[in-house]
């Protein structure tokens, strides 16, 4: 499949200090797939959260409802299953669980075999004297490739 798909959650390298960075492959319907291959979804204001028997979920990810579907649609805003390794899923856990941090969604996108992935990090909050370098940070790179571009 050439199809580049690559919804990204921007706001959440702002808001979050990435630590490590996984792939999951996603349960989803048949019209939520076909939604997400025409690029109608949302993933900014989600995030992952462990049920009781210890499953990964992807909360409050946005994929609209597939035009030509019938009364068989998708619900736009629903959990999500996530599938992960049994290591991988108990070691998150245990990171959340006891060193508060969290786990965020970053990407979702189409692998070679056109099934739906999502990039999810293991993340700490960023406190506000860190977003304010950030945005410090991006501006003077900014500036300096507007210098660089003037010069040649």
């Amino acid at each position: 499949m050439k199809n580049k798909i690559n919804i990204q959650n921007k706001k959440a390298r702002f808001e979050y200090e990435i630590l490590d960075k996984y792939v999951a492959g996603i349960v989803l319907t048949g019209t939520e797939i076909k939604s997400i291959r025409l690029g109608k979804a949302s993933i900014t204001e989600s995030f992952c959260e462990f049920n009781d028997r210890g499953e990964l979920f992807a909360v409050n990810t946005y994929i609209e409802e597939y035009t030509h579907g019938t009364h068989y649609n998708h619900k736009p805003r629903s959990e999500r299953k996530l599938l992960l390794n049994k290591r991988e899923l108990r070691k998150l856990h245990k990171e959340v669980k006891n060193a508060g941090l969290t786990i965020v969604p970053l990407r979702i996108f189409l692998n070679d075999r056109g099934l739906a992935k999502m990039e999810v990090a293991l993340a700490k909050g960023k406190k506000l004297h860190d977003k304010r370098e950030t945005i410090k940070d991006r501006e003077n790179k900014r500036n300096l490739d507007r210098i660089k571009k003037s010069y040649k």
